[in-house]
């Protein structure tokens, strides 16, 4: 099984095929639901992010269902894909938010999300993110460090308002991800407070003045497709709990993080009963309310980015595919060596086959969509889709080399939404242009 982050030692598998769910063929050529890619390109051009409604509504309904047994908040992980639109459709699913800047707080509010379903995770908050979270009343701050806790209690008592805590508990953990910077739940990370720690720390945010403690938390990591280091991360915090507990101080939340994997074809991704069964039975009698903060889960299979080929250019052996989208609009195989799966649009079923490289036109070795890649060989001016697109996609692209960031769509049904305009070169340099002319 082939996951995104995990690099390949050899050929993607090339089935014609486009992955189940949202993104499928329909007389050769590629839909999102019901509508075709191909005309979402000619009206809104490319480099393109295309999302499904339904693909994201699918997957909160069956999480959901999954921890049914549980009082739970799935609270979304916004670094995922901060979208308004998305969060909005999130938040009328039932959805909170997990977010780990000032900045995400912004955009989860003005989406609609419920402050009381908002918890603030994230090592290094700002006195200023304090203060803004505290104000809007969110349901929890992960604590990650006795210099944050000290620091959020002056924050409520100058406040004249308590903020609860839960505090983030590394529990050494090495939990199997496909890529070492997806790995949170160790020691060699900068994440959590040591276990050994959670007794003296706990004890001291009860007795600080402008703190409550009210839960635990933790998260080991991302891309997780065995439900057994979540088992064993439970037990840990359960244990603690309940050593609290005895020592008279009785918490309501338990975090257990996101993370749940998504492989780069949706029939490989396992069922969310499977992580419930192993999560649920310790939980039914705990008296502890689940939250659970997934992300790429949610919106991974339900993005796809579409871009166009520019040119097609054979250097010796090799074979490259140069495409109008590159690094700056999906970072992820250039970071994480991460596979997405690539189709064309409309299949070319005369096309010879070859091994090719998929790059885009940064001055930059590192920009490259997909490496070696049996694939029809596609022609100038035709489009490629690149699946499971929909999380830390747009999210991390950035402006680098001067070019303008792409447009979202969001489909539902066979209608298409404009959710974020293409930016312009007017963008690129708002800001800027007022400075100069001083």
């Amino acid at each position: 099984m082939a996951l995104p982050g995990m690099r390949l030692s050899g050929p993607v598998p090339t089935e014609t095929a486009a992955v189940p769910g949202s993104f499928l063929y329909h007389d050769d050529v590629l839909h999102c639901d019901g509508a075709p890619v191909p005309d979402l390109a000619a009206r809104y051009g490319t480099p393109l992010y295309i999302y499904s409604e339904a693909s994201i509504l699918d997957r909160v309904r069956s999480l959901d269902q999954a921890f049914e047994p549980l009082d739970r908040l799935l609270a979304y992980s916004v670094k995922a894909n901060g979208n308004l639109s998305i969060l909005r459709t999130l938040a009328r699913a039932g959805c909170g938010a997990d977010i780990v800047s000032g900045g995400e707080l912004y955009r989860a509010l003005r989406a609609g999300v419920p402050a009381d379903r908002i918890v603030f995770s994230g090592v290094g908050k700002s006195r200023a993110e304090l203060e803004q979270a505290l104000a809007a009343e969110i349901l929890c701050f992960n604590v990650e460090s006795e210099g944050e806790l000290r620091e959020l209690a002056d924050v409520g008592r100058e406040a004249g308002r308590a903020a609860p805590v839960a505090l983030r508990i590394n529990p050494d953990i090495e939990s199997p991800t496909p890529h070492a910077y997806t790995r949170t739940g160790h020691r060699a990370t900068k994440f959590g407070i040591p276990s050994e720690e959670a007794f003296r720390l706990y004890g001291l945010a009860a007795e600080l003045e402008g703190i409550v403690p009210i839960g635990i938390d933790a998260h080991i990591g991302s891309q997780i497709v065995d439900p057994e280091p979540y088992r064993l991360s439970l037990l840990h915090l359960l244990d603690l709990v309940e050593r609290l507990r005895q020592d008279g101080l009785a918490l309501e939340l338990l975090d257990l993080g996101g993370g749940f994997g998504v492989s780069y074809d949706e029939a490989l991704d396992p069922p969310p009963e499977s992580f419930a069964e192993r999560i649920v039975p310790h939980l039914a009698t705990s008296g502890l309310r689940l939250i659970l903060e997934p992300g790429r889960y949610l919106v991974g299979h339900a993005g796809m980015l579409v871009t166009r080929v520019l040119y097609v250019k054979a250097m010796g052996a090799k074979t490259f595919i140069i495409t109008d989208a590159g690094m700056t609009d999906l970072l992820r195989p250039s970071h994480y060596s991460s596979i997405h799966r690539v189709d064309p649009v409309r299949k070319e079923l005369d096309r010879e086959v070859r091994r090719v490289d998929i790059v885009g036109p940064i001055c930059e070795t590192g920009d490259f969509l997909a490496l070696d890649r049996d694939l029809p060989l596609p022609e100038p001016g035709d489009l490629l889709g690149i699946h499971t697109a929909g999380a830390y996609g747009f999210t991390m692209a950035s402006t680098y080399n001067a070019r303008p960031r792409a447009a979202e769509v969001l489909v539902a049904g066979d209608k298409a939404r404009l959710i974020r305009r293409r930016e312009t070169y007017d963008d690129l340099i708002r800001g800027e242009e007022e400075l100069l002319l001083e």
